[in-house]
């Protein structure tokens, strides 16, 4: 006979029952019965009346407490128990370089903007760690690796607004530099916390703050604190006193916000800080009151250092692709100073040496020539594609010594260079005789009156400056040259025509057409006569670029130096820039015959191989710039010659002949040199 709910085993003996997960459980809660009969609740209750008929009673309600801290403990011990700390430091503890190609692929530079070094504790001095404490967790050494209190507050703004903040000890800090990624989430604040608390018990205290002082960042490419220390005060960490190390802890708040040489609002803000944190530490008993008393006055740490080490002229290159990676990649300084970007710039090997090589001649024959004029001498050049790549820039003679680019600086104005937005400005929007009445179209034909010392003129009659006298436009030289086109004012380079064209069309429209072209708002003079003769400060880039946008038929691409970025492996998104229209075609191509004609006027034995070329020269009135721009197919570049004295001021000085003759026209002939590759 067969048991209805057994089997028969070979023999006849029969197997026991097993049993199931629900019995299991069951056999499990049965000592909790009695408590869940107490707490069940009986509705309505007896013996009560009204809405208190329907609340539980406090035994309930303390049961259901007892419960929820039972539960909550329990999933915070199973937690604990599953959460390893990870045997792999992340790359904020694994810094990487970033690494510069050329345009065609080859590496241009490497840089390593983050600077790490560890240091032992005992290396540190006991006051350096001590404003760190005071700053940042003075309960360090008590603490069991995590803030309850701080976890909670960080955790409630996360639910109501979205992110986490504070509430991290140094431990969890540490934990998030070298184990965990920066993103800000409720799982990854629980995940530092169970990570921090097994640490806390893994590791030694000590320990861990030096690793926390050692991957921790402090902003100018650094991380840890000799490298900080030598970034801000030129010394070991070994050598800090207390006041200084105050300041250093006082960037762990945010290093773009307290450097005190980025801004005056730093400043203010990192004032403020050092002197809480050595307050902080003499209420932790960490200072005297009486050292406390001889730190009154906040040490200022030493300007910026320079990016870049090598001096050579890809440092400025370097540093322009730079400057647009992070702008354009939308990457912070931060995340730059991580390092592990491959950035593919649009620099020309080949046209950036052959520029160098002739900015560097024409600056030696001019030391040879006449030393004393030539060391105040300044030269910036620039090669731009037309649809905007920057293709070679010559920024200075060395990085190292001359800390900023002259191919991007708005020092000089721009004189007659500028003339070509006038004309293009007058084409594209015609001109007003009257105040009434539709515009009246400008063609390259149109006559105007090219005699020196012509006074400007409105609707209204003469143009009055403020002293009380008629403003008048002056030609090179103060030459007459009569009745001329518009055309044939460009390819001469007859001022006076230009300065009343700009008046006809109106300034506001010629500030508009060169802006659109490419220059700056920031670099373009004031709205007045003078503005059409090239009191604007634009740079040699964008004197370039608005060029080009002549030789691309009136169409504009700002100037951009990186054409792709990667990092490890994946494509960072990059913004790059849109063409757009900035004129009529038919104006552009206009333009460009001027400065065709205006190319070939002024260098007649150049012109048989060079039918595609178009500049013009550019000189101001007080001799205190000179200019070359001019386009060859589809690059323009612009060249700008200027004196100087830095040691005195920024105000120009006169040129007194080292430009050259017209015969021997220096910045010509390193505009000729860097297109020689065109050719």
């Amino acid at each position: 006979m067969v048991d209805p709910i057994g089997s028969h085993r070979p023999g006849g003996t029969r197997r026991k029952p097993q049993p199931t997960p629900l019995s299991r459980l069951a056999v499990r809660l049965a000592p909790l019965a009695p408590l869940a009969r107490r707490l069940r609740p009986a509705y309505p209750r007896p013996g009560r009346a009204g809405w208190r008929r329907w609340m539980p009673s406090w035994r309930q309600w303390l049961g259901a407490l007892a419960l929820s801290i039972g539960l909550s403990g329990s999933l915070l011990v199973i937690a604990y128990a599953a959460t390893d700390i990870p045997q792999n430091l992340n790359t904020y503890a694994t810094q990487q370089d970033n690494v510069y190609f050329w345009a065609d692929g080859t590496p241009m530079a490497r840089t390593g903007w983050v600077r790490r070094q560890a240091m032992p504790l005992k290396d540190i001095p006991p006051d350096v760690r001590s404003a760190v404490l005071a700053a940042e967790n003075e309960s360090f050494y008590s603490d069991p690796g995590i803030s309850v209190k701080g976890i909670t507050r960080a955790l409630v703004r996360t639910v109501g607004q979205g992110d986490t903040q504070g509430g991290s000890t140094i431990t969890q800090q540490y934990v998030k530099n070298v184990y965990l990624t920066q993103n800000r989430s409720v799982g990854r604040k629980f995940t530092e916390a169970m990570i921090s608390l097994k640490l806390d018990n893994k590791m030694s205290k000590d320990k861990i703050l030096e690793g926390y002082l050692n991957t921790s960042w402090f902003g100018r490419g650094t991380y840890g604190l000799q490298r900080a220390s030598q970034a801000y005060y030129g010394k070991d960490v070994s050598r800090l006193n207390a006041s200084e190390g105050a300041f250093l802890a006082s960037l762990l708040k945010g290093a773009g916000l307290y450097d005190p040489t980025l801004s005056t609002a730093n400043h203010k803000r990192a004032v403020e800080r050092w002197s809480w944190i050595l307050d902080r530490m003499v209420k932790t008993g960490k200072l005297s009151a009486s050292e406390r008393a001889t730190y009154t006055k906040f040490p200022e740490p030493l300007e910026q250092g320079r990016a870049f080490d090598t001096g050579k002229q890809s440092d400025y290159l370097v540093e322009l692709a730079t400057q647009y990676a992070k702008k354009a990649g939308h990457i912070s300084d931060r995340d730059f100073d991580l390092g592990g970007y491959q950035i593919y710039t649009t620099f020309d090997r080949k046209r950036e040496k052959t520029l160098t090589d002739t900015v560097t001649e024409a600056r030696a024959k001019a030391k040879k020539d006449d030393p004393d004029t030539a060391k105040n001498a300044h030269y910036g050049a620039a090669s731009i594609a037309d649809d905007g790549r920057i293709l070679a820039v010559y920024g200075g003679p060395d990085h190292r010594t001359q800390g900023y680019n002259e191919s991007n600086a708005t020092t000089v104005p721009a004189g007659s260079a500028f003339l070509p937005f006038v004309y293009a400005a007058g084409l594209e929007h015609g001109v007003h005789k009257t105040r009434e009445g539709a515009a009246t179209p400008v063609t390259p034909e149109s006559v105007y009156d090219g005699d020196d010392g012509v006074p400007v003129s409105t609707p209204e009659g003469p143009y009055w400056d403020r002293s009380g006298k008629k403003v008048a436009a002056h030609n090179d030289g103060k030459k007459d040259h009569g009745q001329v086109t518009l055309r044939q004012a460009l390819a001469s380079s007859v001022n006076t025509p230009f300065m009343q064209l700009g008046m006809d069309t109106g300034l506001d429209k010629v500030r508009a057409t060169a802006e659109a072209s490419g220059l700056l708002s920031s670099s373009i003079g004031p709205q007045v006569p003078t503005l059409s003769l090239g009191s604007s400060t634009p740079s040699a880039i964008r004197m370039a670029n608005s060029y080009a946008t002549f030789a691309a038929g009136g169409t504009h691409t700002e100037p951009y130096s990186v054409r792709r970025i990667t990092r490890n492996g994946y494509r960072v998104t990059l913004d790059t820039p849109a063409p757009h229209r900035a004129m009529r075609a038919e104006v552009a191509r206009e333009v460009t015959e001027a400065l065709s004609d205006s190319f070939r006027t002024a260098h007649p034995g150049a012109a048989p191989t060079t039918a595609q070329v178009a500049g013009k020269k550019g000189t101001t009135q007080d001799d205190k710039a000179a200019w070359y721009v001019g386009t060859n197919r589809s690059v323009s570049t612009a060249v700008v010659l200027y004196r100087i004295d830095l040691s005195k001021s920024l105000e120009p000085l006169p040129l007194e002949g080292i430009a050259g003759t017209p015969e021997t026209d220096v910045p010509y002939g390193i505009w000729s040199g860097a297109m020689s590759p065109l050719r």
